[in-house]
């Protein structure tokens, strides 16, 4: 099972002063070349990339089917150590949230409309040694949190509609952001925000003013000729959101 920390030998990670935590970049491996995907992760990592995020899609929770546990299992074979964060688009989850944690996953996040009892969902990931994550949609408010943020490690915005990727990002994610974070400083917790979806160097910045501090982006980054002139450029974009 991989770390629980970045890929931070990589570069150096600055932390960010609305989160207290560094800002992690996490390539979705959905915009991967999958007939080189080991290399094409180690290629990102290489150039800069905190953590490896997975979309995993089931064809029925969501109109699209990608990978699965073998694939996980497979890159950590191959020797990947990054932390792994595995972002389930399945109904229901509870099945396969044990094959991930045994294939190498480090964070895993659901959505909680498609569990039957959010709750013993948390409590299974988090039993299987991994750390869990709840998924907001953008239609879906963020009253799940009054009842888990104090037994969740991660929240997920999405700032797309889920299923596919290369969306356009949806610009009212930045206020639901701003109080997702809101409802973290709250607890008191070191709960990362996550946002998933249209992520771009050109709007990277705003989106971690709002206050993000964890960004997936996929087709952004592999679909650039250059990984790590990509990955600094979306680092400096961060970095000058700063007060």
């Amino acid at each position: 099972m991989g770390s629980d920390q970045g890929n931070e030998g990589n570069q150096v990670v600055s932390d960010d002063v609305k989160t207290g935590q560094p800002a992690w970049i996490a390539p979705s491996i959905l915009s991967a070349n999958f007939a080189r995907l080991g290399a094409d992760v180690d290629a990102v990592l290489r150039a800069g990339a905190d953590i490896v995020h997975f979309d995993v899609m089931d064809n029925h929770y969501v109109p699209n089917l990608t990978i699965g546990p073998l694939v996980c299992e497979a890159l950590r074979a191959h020797g990947v150590t990054a932390p792994i964060d595995v972002h389930l688009m399945v109904r229901p989850v509870d099945r396969i949230i044990p094959d991930f944690a045994r294939a190498g996953a480090t964070w895993i996040t659901f959505h909680p409309e498609a569990s039957e009892h959010v709750d013993r969902t948390i409590g299974l990931i988090r039993e299987h040694g991994c750390r869990p994550g709840l998924v907001f949609n953008p239609a879906t408010p963020l009253d799940w949190l009054d009842h888990t943020i104090d037994k969740i490690d991660m929240v997920l915005l999405m700032s797309v509609n889920p299923g596919f990727g290369g969306q356009t990002f949806i610009p009212g994610t930045l206020s639901k952001l701003r109080a997702a974070r809101e409802r973290i400083r709250a607890s008191g917790r070191a709960v990362r925000l996550e946002v998933d979806g249209g992520v771009k160097a050109d709007n990277i910045g705003a989106i971690a003013a709002a206050g993000a501090d964890t960004f997936v982006a996929g087709s952004a980054i592999f679909g650039s000729a250059d990984y790590a002139a990509t990955i600094l450029e979306m680092r400096r974009a961060i970095d000058a959101s700063r007060p």
